[in-house]
């Protein structure tokens, strides 16, 4: 018996092969799509969930909210020196916890200086985060504070298939040039980790901030990123609970000229155990790019929602078929084949297609994988057994979509009466039921078309609208020197370059700065008026004279930066001299301050500003609040990215400190002005390496997100369409055969071919319009959620809901246009005569 259902399975399809085509097609583009997004999905959620005693271990992360002062809303994965100290001194629940540096030195091999992504660890990290270990023994090699460990890659790509064990690095770190010996080789972290490294360094805490010890005490200076490892049976829930607690009896207030606040005030702290933080709340001072929870929930839905249109198609173009076998069916009635056995030969039918179109999705699979992988910077694996496998998934997808795709058509089927079936000789041309489930379906497939393409025209409008929006600077012409902060470049040796700079030809401006384009740092300092206790949060950045002509910022009103001006000059010496800074404290300084900084201290307008006093934190508590005069108000700028809200900022002049030098050049191709300027930099810095990145490139990658999730959006609106269409194709086809008698007939009475073509077009068109009316307000909502997420933003107007809905409906007319023209075309005599 099951040979014969497979043997008629067979000959069904070989006999009607645009229907097979057009169905394996369409569920395997569907299941392709499906395990695409599923292997997608179960990678993001995979992360960290590889390491050894992942349960146990946690990351300390700092959940700044917004005050009323201004203060910004920021979630870090990052945490202070002092947080970390007191987490240990409190709770005994933790047996482990490891400060990870932030910054990352300079290693020099063989005399040459290179950059890798090297961690500094004031503990043995892989006490916590347990990476296995292929050379040397991970308990104990960074057992000493000039012990280093590299990841296989790293330990080839320096010294090639020799054994690295006992080899000498040399770490250039704040106490100068430090040999570092190899002491092990760890397996390279996978991509779907939240901890990056290809070496690891330990270093002592207190000798490495000997310079700057108050780092170690300040609740608001992040420096790195704290791991944590609980005793077995220890709830980091409970211990989460006590922080309130705890905040009050470790975070001191910090008092200046008379002026009280503490920093817990505006901090919360959690503990997030390592496999929730890729997908966590916390994104902002990240290791590695993270992701969240509802983008990968909405790929998963999108993935459904294509799969869900395949098997609307198989329902579809298998019911509009039902008519074709409604003879066989009679006669198998007739011949004694039970209800039964119907709906089990037809399921089986379905299971059949189902099966080879899970066969191609898999070698369609195989082959965009790969390009599935660049795309994403991903290492997604395709596992056909073992507990990551596909092929068990795979055939519960064929069993479930085959059964649900085939059920309805098998019910269908076997409810045909035999005896009305043979006495009317129906056959492909008189067909019964309305079609209304087909309807039904069909609206849901374009419903899901329609809302895909608007979101897509929504996001890449507002990643275009981000690139280009006024920044408050000239992004063109635009460079951008970085790797200032490392040691081996000197306060005199970064002034130094930024004077041969701007003597390069194509020069127009050049300063180094502390903030630039998409800056890595954050720096807010508190403000107070005159006669007013509330303080007031601004950005505040060191910049050096000619940094506004540089970036293209224009001056609102009073002045910029001078040296003539001895009060401009914010310069003091690093390491911190106290009296250097009680003499800043004394003589006060004058500042530039940003149009919403005037606006936040209470200024209606850029003029009204100029001349005001008010003083600020630009020191330790202990030395007082440094007075100071806006001496120019300045246009905003966006230097972060549009998710992030603009920040109000102070600028101050020094003579030291930068992190950036920004170029401003014309006249010069890019290529050739980099080139110069790297050529001056490896002359008067050679221990450094050099670096240097455009500004629009810098805005660009600051965006990759937000592009990477619209081409994607468009990737699946095209499938989406492409499925919808093909089962319109397909339906379109079956349609035109069963009303062959009647187009006939009305071309008979005087039907002209227009009239024929528009009322068959028309049948089609009106489940598209009523998509959109389903689709509109789905879309609707789910971008103006989307949208809120940025500080700037589109209007949510009606031109992508028209274009979307437009679109679709030219689509599908293309799609059934052509079967249209052919049948009312056709001889009314050949259509009569049809059967």
């Amino acid at each position: 018996m099951w040979r014969n259902y497979l043997t008629v399975g067979i000959r069904s399809l070989l006999k009607s092969r645009v229907y097979a085509v057009i169905n394996i097609l369409g569920l395997a583009i569907g299941l392709a799509a499906c395990v695409l997004i599923l292997l997608y999905v179960r990678y993001e959620e995979s992360y960290d969930g590889w390491m050894k005693g992942a349960s146990r271990a946690y990351q300390l992360q700092t959940y700044y909210h917004a005050t009323p002062q201004g203060g910004e809303e920021m979630y870090l994965q990052m945490s202070s020196l002092a947080a970390g100290r007191a987490l240990a001194k409190d709770f005994p629940q933790i047996e482990k916890i490891v400060f990870v540096r932030a910054f990352s030195p300079i290693v020099i091999q063989d005399g040459e200086p290179s950059q890798s992504t090297l961690r500094m660890v004031d503990g043995n990290i892989f006490d916590i985060l347990q990476v296995p270990f292929v050379k040397g023994d991970a308990r104990s090699a960074l057992n000493d504070a000039h012990s280093m460990v590299l990841s296989e890659s790293e330990a080839r790509r320096r010294f090639g298939n020799a054994d690295p064990i006992g080899k000498t690095l040399t770490v250039v770190d704040n106490t100068g040039n430090v040999d570092y010996r190899v002491a092990g080789v760890f397996q390279d972290i996978p991509k779907n980790s939240s901890f990056s490294a290809t070496m690891v360094a330990r270093f002592d805490m207190d000798v490495q901030f000997a310079d700057r010890t108050q780092v170690l005490t300040n609740w608001d200076d992040q420096e790195g990123w704290h791991y944590v490892k609980l005793r077995p049976g220890a709830d980091a829930a409970a211990i989460m609970a006590q922080f309130p607690a705890w905040k009050k009896r470790n975070i001191p207030d910090t008092v200046a000229d008379g002026q009280r606040y503490n920093p817990g005030d505006a901090q919360d702290y959690k503990l997030v155990n390592l496999r929730d933080v890729h997908l966590g709340k916390a994104q902002n001072g990240a290791m590695t790019p993270g992701n969240d929870n509802a983008t990968v929930t909405t790929f998963a839905v999108i993935a459904l929602l294509v799969l869900g249109m395949a098997c609307v198609n198989f329902v579809n173009l298998a019911t509009a078929r039902a008519s074709q076998r409604a003879r066989e069916v009679a006669l198998r009635k007739v011949l004694g084949a039970s209800p039964r056995q119907l709906i089990v030969q037809f399921v089986g039918e379905s299971v059949l297609v189902t099966l080879i179109a899970l066969l191609v999705a898999f070698t369609a699979v195989e082959l965009i994988l790969p390009f599935f992988n660049r795309f994403l910077d991903a290492g997604i694996q395709l596992h056909y057994l073992g507990s990551d496998g596909v092929l068990l998934p795979g055939i519960v997808l064929v069993l479930i979509v085959g059964v649900i795709g085939g059920l309805y058509p098998a019910i269908y089927l076997s409810r045909f009466e035999p005896a009305k079936i043979l006495k009317a000789n129906k056959s492909a041309a008189d067909a019964q039921g309305s079609g209304r489930l087909r309807n039904v379906l069909v609206i849901g497939q374009f419903a899901v078309s329609i809302a895909l393409i608007v979101c897509t025209s929504v996001i890449y409008a507002q990643t275009v609208y981000a690139r280009t929006v006024d920044a408050g600077y000239r992004r063109d012409g635009l460079l951008q020197v970085e790797n200032l902060t490392f040691r081996g470049v000197s306060d005199d040796q970064a002034l130094s370059l930024v004077d041969q700079i701007r003597r390069l030809p194509g020069v127009r401006a050049a300063a180094g700065t502390q903030i630039a384009v998409a800056p890595g740092n954050n720096s807010i300092s508190s403000f107070y008026l005159p006669g007013n206790a509330n303080a007031v949060s601004l950005g505040l950045y060191a910049v050096q004279t000619g940094f506004f002509p540089a970036m293209g910022m224009r001056i609102l009103a009073g002045r910029d930066f001078s040296q003539t001006y001895g009060r401009d000059d914010a310069t003091t010496p690093h390491p911190m001299n106290p009296d250097a800074e009680r003499a800043l404290v004394a003589r006060g300084l004058n500042i530039v301050a940003t149009e919403s900084a005037a606006r936040r201290l209470g200024f209606a307008d850029a003029r009204s500003a100029i001349g005001k006093q008010l003083s600020g934190a630009f020191t330790l508590p202990q030395f007082g609040l440094v007075p100071c005069t806006i001496v120019g108000v300045v246009s905003d700028a966006r230097f972060r990215s549009l998710r992030e809200p603009l920040q109000p900022i102070a600028f101050v002049m020094q003579r030291n400190g930068f992190n950036q030098v920004a170029v401003r050049y014309a006249g010069v191709a890019p290529g050739t002005m980099r080139d110069s300027i790297e050529q001056l930099w490896r002359r008067l810095i050679p221990n450094v390496p050099f670096k240097a990145s455009f500004a629009d490139d810098l805005v660009r990658e600051q965006y990759d997100r937000e592009t990477a999730r619209g081409q994607l959006f468009a990737a699946f609106a095209i499938l989406a369409v492409v499925i919808g269409c093909l089962g319109l194709f397909g339906l379109a086809a079956f349609t035109a055969a069963r009303r062959t008698k009647e187009i006939g007939i009305r071309k008979v009475l005087g039907a002209r071919t227009l009239d024929i073509v528009r009322l068959l077009v028309w049948q089609f068109s009106r489940p598209v319009l009523i998509a959109n009316l389903i689709a509109w307000p789905v879309a609707w909502w789910l971008m103006r959620d989307w949208l809120n997420g940025f500080d700037t933003r589109i209007a949510l107007g009606p031109t992508p809901f028209a274009l979307a809905g437009a679109l679709t409906l030219g689509i599908a007319l293309a799609t059934v246009a052509g079967h249209a023209i052919r049948i009312a075309r056709t001889n009314p005599i050949n259509a009569l005569r049809y059967e």
